[in-house]
């Protein structure tokens, strides 16, 4: 199965620097971890908004995720939807974002991408 959108890339090869999906879980976490990694703003509340703002405001980056299949793990399935949907809006500007999981998580983490496309308009 091939990767259905130019911005996004699965890999099961090292992961090289950027956030970890283990302390990514909780979308508080995932703010958190992005602020860290990212130098980004933690918003406070549902606070998607903000980081969408600022993401779109970093440019050409490429964003990695070691462990992608913990990536908001412990959210309703439309949060992950949500993330790819402002890392679709940011590749016109340069971001992509490269999901690192191990060889036994890759094809579930490529049906939960799958299902989270399906919920974006126009992706």
């Amino acid at each position: 199965m091939t990767t259905p959108v130019h911005w996004l890339t699965v890999t099961t090869a090292p992961a090289t620097v950027g956030m970890d999906g283990r302390a990514c879980r909780t979308r508080a976490a995932f703010f958190a971890e992005a602020a860290r990694a990212l130098g980004v703003p933690v918003p406070a509340g549902p606070g998607w908004d903000v980081l969408a703002d600022a993401v779109r405001g970093l440019g050409a980056v490429d964003v990695v995720v070691a462990h992608a299949e913990e990536l908001l793990a412990d959210e309703p399935p439309a949060q992950f939807a949500v993330l790819l949907d402002i890392a679709a809006a940011a590749a016109p500007e340069g971001l992509t974002l490269t999901l690192n999981t191990g060889q036994d998580h890759e094809t579930a983490l490529r049906h939960r991408i799958a299902n989270a496309l399906v919920l974006l308009p126009g992706v």
